[in-house]
C-alpha cells in the first residue's frame, strides 16, 4: 500500500519528533532535592507610610465641632 505525499510527510515529521524526544530524554540528568542544614532567612526591610487626607463638608465640620466629645 503506497502512502500519499501528505501522509508520508506526516510520518516523516512524526518520526523526527519521536527521535528528538528520545534524544532529549536521554540528555536529561537526575534531579536531587536536599534540605538545607540551616533555616532559610529572609530579611525584608519595608517602610510603610500612610497618609490620610480628608475633607469635610461645612455642615459636617460644624456638627463635629459642636459634638467634639463624641469623637
Amino acid at each position: 500500500m503506497k502512502t500519499t505525499g501528505r501522509k508520508a510527510r506526516r510520518l516523516a515529521i512524526g518520526g523526527r519528533l519521536a527521535g528528538l524526544t528520545i534524544a532529549v530524554a536521554g540528555l536529561a540528568g537526575c534531579v536531587q532535592i536536599e534540605t538545607p542544614d540551616k533555616p532559610i532567612e529572609i530579611n525584608l526591610n519595608i517602610n510603610i507610610k500612610q497618609e490620610i487626607v480628608y475633607r469635610l463638608d461645612g455642615d459636617a465640620k460644624k456638627l463635629i465641632e459642636q459634638n467634639s466629645s463624641i469623637f
